[in-house]
């Protein structure tokens, strides 16, 4: 009953940026259908398929692109779709036939995902790459990280899942909504650089007024402002805090016991390492979770930094639901959330599907090609 109820997509398996997309769609309700290569090993991690978590929601069925009946079947399902997309390199699904052109060709109303890390066109569009290469060229890489140290990886989140799967999620969205209008599909080219580069935008407000250096560890917002980052505690733990305002860094002072400290120095760069060296000093004499009994829900900009099995038992996250378990399987829920057509995982990851009827029967799929399937 999710919001995308009704929308038919499909999409050509993958890993990563595309994947999660089809999971935060399928999650919203829509109906995809995952398209693998027959033997397609999915992450490449040895990772069994109940635990491939970014799988679920729907169907995962097997099709030989390299065959003719192959082909055709996707290009029958794009007739019946409302959008397909796919993540591989530019130039692969034209050698397949299955390019923006054959398959629009069978519905001009068809929306077309591309998901690259490069994108479809520059000079590094062929190129191989993953994740740490495309933040790496978008300035994002080089953007964290502690003073004088070097780069610090964030996961795979601000390419594979930000600048990536959200950004392409919002781009098909987008383009369905102005072909419900204009009644004509269109490609969406959705390049995790471009959506690194992105996500930074108000960065970059910040370097060209002359109040962003890019020497690491030296902003407000990238661990160099002593108000904004975590603390060690007492019991080698840690603390995050992050009252950018001045009324919320008063609190803080007088919470922790740092009253004597004028908050009219909190903009004030010579005054940060001084600032910095008191507040560490200062989170030292409590352990992490004494301090969550001082600060938490105060006005501070206060929370613990907690590992991803104590996240799932907070108290705020149980009261939200924020994670839910799934077939033994603990995972974290759909969002955003809802108020009348609520999102939900309508089933577990897991293996391909071996009943390509039944499967493509419940997508939606017409009559015809049910009928070329028995």
């Amino acid at each position: 009953m999710g919001p995308l109820k009704n929308f038919k997509i499909v999409e050509m398996a993958g890993i990563g940026p595309g994947q999660f997309a089809g999971m935060l769609m399928a999650d919203m309700g829509a109906s995809l259908v995952r398209v693998a290569r027959p033997g397609y090993a999915g992450v490449g991690l040895n990772l069994a398929p109940r635990f491939d978590l970014m799988n679920r929601s729907r169907p995962t069925i097997e099709v030989d692109l390299k065959t003719k009946k192959g082909t055709a079947l996707v290009l029958d399902l794009c007739a019946d779709a409302d959008a397909i997309f796919e993540g591989f390199r530019p130039g692969v699904m034209e050698r397949l036939g299955l390019g923006p052109e054959e398959c629009m060709a069978r519905n001009p109303k068809l929306v077309y995902g591309r998901m690259t890390g490069w994108g479809q066109s520059g000079p590094l569009a062929a190129a191989v790459g993953h994740d740490p290469n495309y933040i790496a060229l978008a300035g994002v890489y080089a953007s964290i990280g502690e003073k004088g140290g070097a780069p610090v990886y964030p996961l795979n989140l601000a390419g594979d899942m930000g600048g990536g799967g959200a950004y392409l999620v919002m781009g098909l969205l987008a383009a369905l909504l102005e072909a419900g209008k204009s009644g004509q599909g269109q490609v969406v080219d959705a390049a995790m650089t471009d959506g690194a580069a992105s996500l930074l935008t108000s960065t970059h407000g910040l370097l060209a007024a002359g109040m962003w250096q890019e020497e690491r560890g030296s902003n407000i917002l990238d661990g160099g402002a002593p108000f904004v980052g975590t603390y060690r505690t007492r019991d080698d733990r840690y603390v995050a805090i992050a009252p950018l305002e001045r009324r919320f860094f008063k609190a803080l002072l007088k919470r922790v016991g740092l009253d004597d400290i004028d908050p009219a120095i909190q903009y004030v760069q010579s005054e940060w390492d001084g600032l910095h060296r008191r507040l560490a000093e200062v989170f030292q004499t409590r352990t992490r979770d004494e301090w969550c009994a001082i600060l938490e829900g105060t006005d501070t900009c206060f929370a613990p930094v907690l590992g991803l099995r104590e996240a799932m038992q907070h108290p705020h996250n149980k009261a939200r639901q924020t994670f839910v378990e799934v077939e033994g399987i603990p995972q974290p829920a759909p969002a955003p959330r809802f108020s009348r057509t609520r999102s939900e995982i309508s089933r577990a990851a897991g293996p391909v599907e071996p009943d390509l009827y039944q499967v493509l029967k419940q997508w939606g799929a017409s009559g015809k090609v049910l009928q070329s399937l028995r």
